[in-house]
């Protein structure tokens, strides 16, 4: 259900000196080797949430998981960058006990009064959070009053901190952030205007195979980027060199094909593609996406699938984008999905950003353009469960 049915938001609740336990969603990529945040989005974004409980004299209890420690094994995945990075952008002290359940973070919260603020150790160094442990949510119970979840890119995963624990709770609520995910995802599934365009990147179809169903159902065309695209290509007959193909999804990427046919759903494809022989050529080359050399592989999609996209862009009332349209990281190979990025900038629709690459791709392309969209998800995972039509659990356990 893509609906806030039966969930309660922080205008329902009373926080005056209540311990309310935010889970956020502090999972930030840290550059390789290093504790440095290469990229702070999803702490900004759970600011509006947190200084909303502290301006109500909620005493405030953060908590998030951190990358996926292996058990016993927690070098360089505590959250004290993140702490540090929040307390930057808050402009006060954020306490930092060493574990997240037990003595240390009872003793941290029990000292804290209105207003000020506390993140506990990374949820995953207990590999109970994982396995949706009740024990474990019990344990955390005990350092709180009031649960706010405003973590959607952890709420399609049944784990502890964002399932067990919810449903243990007599005040709970969902915090901005969650709030304002699930209205802009729930008009893509219950009622998004016509016509509808969804555009999917990435490297795999398999990956995106539930989803590419539920929207074969919904738009009105479809357009497919990045490596997937090339087993799309294969699957027409294409030879694609030394691109990346899923051979054993031809078959299949053949019946999404006939699908769309039988839907009257458009399947745009690219027409030319940006080709090198390495993923680390300093330099790609233009040719038609039916004449990729020997020894080459297709990096990006082309000037003119740009533009081709660009136009049915344009035309749409409503966009959903998910998986870059080529190797964004590296500069040769980048021209695709900025242009992907920039024409749903300045589309006149309803333009969504599922999170992951696509919303990491969008902040690489400047403010300016981020701030043309009408809303970048912060969850690509639960975006696409989201369209899917599944249920996530950690939604599911806010609903009385």
């Amino acid at each position: 259900m893509t609906t806030l049915a039966g969930i309660r938001t922080l205008a329902d609740l009373d926080f005056a000196s209540k311990r309310v336990f935010i889970r956020v969603d502090f999972n930030v990529p840290l550059k390789k080797g290093t504790t440095q945040i290469t990229d702070d989005t999803r702490i900004r974004e759970a600011i509006p949430t947190i200084k909303h409980v502290m301006s109500k004299g909620g005493r405030v209890i953060l908590a998030s998981h951190l990358g996926r420690p292996k058990p016993g094994k927690h070098d360089g995945l505590s959250l004290e960058p993140a702490g540090a990075r929040l307390s930057e952008l808050l402009g006060v002290e954020v306490h930092l006990p060493d574990d997240c359940v037990g003595d240390a973070p009872k003793k941290v919260i029990h000292d804290l009064r209105d207003g000020q603020v506390c993140l506990l150790e990374n949820l995953r160094f207990y590999e109970e959070e994982e396995k949706d442990d009740e024990q474990f949510a019990r344990q955390l119970m005990e350092l709180c009053d009031v649960y706010v979840d405003d973590a959607f890119g952890a709420c399609h995963r049944a784990h502890a901190s964002v399932h067990a624990l919810p449903r243990l709770m007599r005040d709970r609520c969902c915090g901005f952030l969650l709030e304002k995910e699930i209205r802009a995802l729930g008009k893509l599934v219950s009622a998004p205007e016509k016509p509808y365009v969804a555009i999917l990147g990435g490297a795999k179809v398999s990956d995106k195979l539930a989803v590419l169903d539920a929207l074969l159902e919904k738009v009105d065309a479809l357009i497919i980027g990045g490596a997937m695209a090339n087993t799309f290509l294969a699957a027409q007959g294409r030879n694609m060199q030394a691109s990346k193909i899923e051979e054993d999804k031809l078959a299949l990427a053949r019946t999404i094909l006939e699908k769309a046919r039988e839907r009257k759903v458009d399947v745009l494809l690219p027409t030319d593609v940006v080709v090198a022989t390495s993923l680390d050529a300093t330099e790609g080359k233009t040719v038609a996406a039916d004449a990729v050399p020997p020894g080459h592989m297709a990096l990006d999609i082309g000037p003119d699938t740009v533009t081709a996209f660009a136009a049915r862009i344009g035309k749409a009332k409503t966009v959903f984008w998910n998986g870059p349209m080529g190797l964004f990281e590296s500069k040769p190979f980048a021209a695709g999905t900025m242009g992907v990025a920039t024409a749903m900038s300045k589309a006149p629709g309803f333009t969504v950003v599922g999170g992951g690459d696509s919303a990491a791709a969008v902040a690489a392309a400047g403010e300016e353009v981020a701030l043309g969209f009408k809303h970048i998800s912060t969850g690509g995972g639960a975006s696409l469960e989201l369209l899917e039509g599944r249920k996530l659990p950690g939604i599911e356990a806010l609903r009385s």
